[in-house]
């Protein structure tokens, strides 16, 4: 819509929409809402508050779950919101994105505004999406971006290194492509053996399939689910379904392997006698796939960006996709221009 909008800005560069101006600068344009209000009895100035939110980040993987996708509220990010109901404590973001909110003090009544901290993203599943989960901010905070995705890497142990699509691509050589089709289709092959995923409302679990001898299959198993659970980011609660294992002792190693393989922290039961053992974690963001559940021409579209920004400068300059994606694409211009400020090509992308 605000790229149709940005058709009808003359010349000055401004547009009014009710309350709310479209401002154009070259090629970005900002929308700004404003309301208004009753006055405040002693101020004699007008406050002003600026949010700022992003719209848009590159895709990519990296150890330990760090995702990102835009357009949702992030982890420890402050925001203005109103309380629109409250016995459930729900809040409405200045995004318009909701969340329910936790402690909130009993003196806000229902319709305040009140700035909260985001505890939870909001989780994607089929039918039933989970809101984000927030907390009344701390006195004196004032509104601010959450950690984008790469603050959240260089905070962390993990060493970083910036790729350039000129340079090899040393992404796709970690098996990029593969881990996305591993996390799309559920099926996780290992020497020895494979894992079949489910993602469902209430947990997710993993199958283990594979040829005796058992206890090795499922120790290997138990090491390649803890791998997983990091690369794919997956929280919350967890099932694994190993092979039915006679002895304590195979048993015992199976969940002596789990604790080596998966950083804490994390809970977990005992493999029972029929093979089954659950995992609890942290769930503070959609695993990767959810998120590629549930957007999957967002996902195809990006991995189109990433191959076409690689390309040589020889390579055609127009291209064809599904019509799902181009669709996708057409409602984010924001996306091409930055591929053609990147390439310096005239690139197009039209439906197929």
């Amino acid at each position: 819509m605000i790229a149709e909008l940005a058709e009808l800005v003359p010349a000055f560069g401004i547009i009014r929409i009710a309350r709310d101006a479209l401002i154009q600068y070259g090629e970005t344009v900002v929308i700004v809402a404003a309301q208004d209000g009753p006055p405040r009895e002693g101020t004699d100035f007008f406050p002003l508050t600026v949010d700022y939110r992003e719209r848009a980040a590159a895709a990519g993987k990296f150890p330990g779950g760090f995702l990102k996708r835009e357009g949702r509220p992030t982890i420890k990010e402050i925001l203005t919101a109103r309380l629109i109901d409250r016995p459930s404590n729900l809040v409405q973001l200045d995004s318009g994105a909701q969340a329910l909110c936790e402690n909130v003090p009993r003196n806000v009544t229902q319709g305040a505004r009140l700035l909260v901290r985001i505890l939870r993203e909001p989780i994607p599943e089929l039918g039933r999406p989970k809101l984000a989960r927030a907390t009344p901010a701390p006195e004196g905070a004032e509104p601010t971006a959450g950690p984008d995705l790469l603050a959240r890497i260089l905070a962390s142990d993990h060493p970083v290194r910036r790729l350039q699509p000129h340079e090899p691509d040393l992404l796709e050589q970690a098996g990029w492509s593969e881990l996305l089709e591993e996390a799309e289709s559920g099926e996780i092959a290992f020497d020895g053996g494979a894992l079949r995923m489910s993602v469902t409302p209430a947990m997710t679990l993993f199958d283990v399939d594979g040829p005796p001898p058992l206890g090795a299959l499922a120790v290997q198993a138990a090491h390649v689910v803890a791998r997983t659970l990091e690369r794919m980011g997956i929280g919350g609660s967890i099932g694994i379904d190993f092979p039915t294992l006679a002895g304590k002792a195979e048993r015992q190693a199976v969940a002596e392997a789990i604790d080596a393989a998966l950083p804490q922290p994390f809970e977990r039961t005992a493999v029972n006698g029929f093979g089954f053992l659950q995992i609890v974690r942290r769930r503070s963001r959609p695993s990767l796939p959810e998120l590629l559940r549930a957007d999957p021409a967002g996902a195809a579209a990006r991995a189109l960006l990433r191959r076409i920004e690689r390309d040589p400068p020889s390579a055609p300059a127009e291209h064809r996709a599904p019509s799902a994606v181009a669709a996708w694409l057409d409602a984010r211009p924001a996306l091409l221009a930055e591929l053609r400020r990147r390439t310096g090509r005239p690139i197009s992308i039209t439906a197929s």
